[in-house]
C-alpha cells in the first residue's frame, strides 16, 4: 500500500473556485445519489489548486472508506472527460433491454384479458393469454411471466378473482 502512495500522480486534478462550490454545496444541500456525493467528496480531497488539499489517492481512500481504485478512475475521469462527466452517471442504449409490450400492444393484452375466455375456460390463464396474444401477432413472442407482470400494472385485471393482494374484509355496520 506504500508503494501506492509513493507513486507519482499521473492525473492531477486542479478545481476552479467555482467547481469546488458547486461540488461543497452538492454535498451539503439537498439529497444526491450515494455514488455521485462519494465523486464529489473525491474530487475536493484530491484538488491541488492553491485552495484544495492535494491528497493521495490512498489517504483519499482511507478517509472515504472506498477502494484506491475508484479514487485514481475519478481522477482520470475528470482529467480525460470533464467535470460533467464525474458528476453524471452514463446510460448505455445497449444495457436496458427493450419492452415487449409498448403501449398499443398492451392496450391489446388488456383487452384480450377482459374478453370473453376461449370456450370451455372458465376464465383468462396467463399460458392462455400467452398462446393467443402470439397467435394474434399482437407480439413475436413473450413468457406468461412478462404477461402476469404487464397486466399487474392494471387495476382492471380479470385474470385474478381479486384487484388486491388479500380479500376485503367486510365493514360492521354502525
Amino acid at each position: 500500500m506504500a508503494a501506492k502512495e509513493i507513486a507519482v500522480k499521473r492525473y492531477v486534478v486542479k478545481l476552479s473556485d467555482g467547481e469546488r462550490e458547486r461540488l461543497d454545496t452538492l454535498i451539503h444541500v439537498g439529497k444526491h445519489p450515494a455514488r455521485q456525493l462519494m465523486k464529489a467528496r473525491i474530487l475536493l480531497k484530491a484538488d491541488a489548486s492553491e485552495g484544495g488539499e492535494g491528497w493521495s489517492d490512498s489517504r483519499i481512500a482511507r478517509a472515504l472508506n472506498t477502494s484506491v481504485a475508484t479514487v485514481s478512475r475519478t481522477r482520470q475521469q475528470l482529467v480525460e472527460e470533464g467535470f460533467e462527466a464525474v458528476l453524471t452517471r452514463k446510460h448505455s442504449a445497449a444495457s436496458a433491454r427493450p419492452r415487449i409490450f409498448d403501449g398499443a400492444a398492451e392496450a391489446k393484452l388488456i383487452a384480450l384479458a377482459c374478453s370473453k375466455p376461449p370456450k370451455g375456460r372458465a376464465r383468462w390463464t396467463l399460458r392462455l393469454l400467452e398462446e393467443a396474444v402470439v397467435e394474434l401477432n399482437i407480439v413475436d413472442r413473450v413468457s406468461d411471466n412478462t404477461i402476469g407482470r404487464t397486466l399487474k400494472k392494471t387495476s382492471s385485471s380479470r385474470t385474478c378473482n381479486g384487484n388486491g393482494s388479500s380479500r376485503q374484509t367486510p365493514t360492521p355496520p354502525s
